[in-house]
């Protein structure tokens, strides 16, 4: 399962069942789980962790350091989930010592060719980047949540789970859940309601988070006042608590 032509490391751990194409690096202080894949000339730097099932391809760079000017040399991490996939080309930095010390990517995620995942950020599960989606550094990303290709994250910005930011669109703002945006600089156009129908969610509480989104961005409220209205219909719809969670969270401001 290992090639010949692979340089790994005596002190990188490889769990049962992994495969590393030829000339693939793998550094020291990576550990990589069962079952996962490594391509053809992909480079892993360490300290790297990834989890079971992955799929990594031909060219990415896992783990490398991250690029910030602050940087000395101190040990920080990278940490892969399960069953994730990261396409050619894809670059994940580790943290730094001035925010979390670790990168982090959850379970289940779709990392497409060219993307860029910057120190410091911390993904969820089920994630989609289309191609060239890029993140600055610390940017966070909940679950479900999709960018389009060319998409460019701002360092600092949340992107909440169940959004949809659309191609080439460019985020200096926070995106709530479940809100689509699109466009440069970012602005909201309603709803993921597709994503959501995709994924099970109920009619109404479709409609429910609809209303959520009416109250943020079409009753004139500030956001205290639209947190209270929140609270009310959260009552009726736990999903609303996304919502509040995000806003209640928020440093950057929300898009408009």
């Amino acid at each position: 399962m290992i090639d010949p032509k692979a340089a790994i490391d005596p002190s990188a751990e490889l769990g049962e069942g992994v495969s590393v194409g030829p000339f693939s690096v793998i550094g020291a202080g990576v550990r990589i789980g069962k079952g996962t894949r490594i391509g053809p000339h992909a480079v892993i730097k360490g300290p790297t962790t990834i989890g079971e099932d992955n799929q990594i391809y031909q060219f990415a760079s896992v783990g490398e350091d991250p690029q910030d000017k602050k940087y000395a040399g101190e040990e920080t991490r990278l940490e892969i989930g399960d069953r994730n996939v990261i396409r050619e080309f894809t670059t994940i930095n580790r943290g730094t010592a001035q925010d979390a010390v670790a990168t982090r990517i959850g379970n289940d995620n779709l990392l497409m060719a060219y993307t860029h995942v910057a120190h410091d950020c911390q993904l969820g599960d089920h994630i989609i980047m289309a191609n060239a989606a890029s993140l600055g550094g610390h940017v966070v990303i909940g679950d479900w949540a999709i960018l389009g290709g060319f998409t460019m994250a701002h360092q600092f910005s949340h992107i909440g789970a169940h959004s949809f930011c659309a191609m080439g669109s460019v985020i200096n703002k926070d995106i709530p859940p479940y809100v689509t945006v699109s466009g440069h600089p970012a602005r909201t156009c309603g709803i993921n309601s597709e994503g959501l129908r995709r994924r099970n969610f109920a009619s109404q509480t479709i409609q429910q988070i609809k209303r959520g989104y009416k109250i943020i961005y079409k009753q004139q409220h500030t956001i205290e006042a639209a947190l209270e209205s929140l609270r009310l219909l959260e009552q009726d719809c736990p999903e609303i608590r996304l919502y509040i969670d995000f806003l209640e969270q928020s440093e950057r401001g929300i898009a408009r």
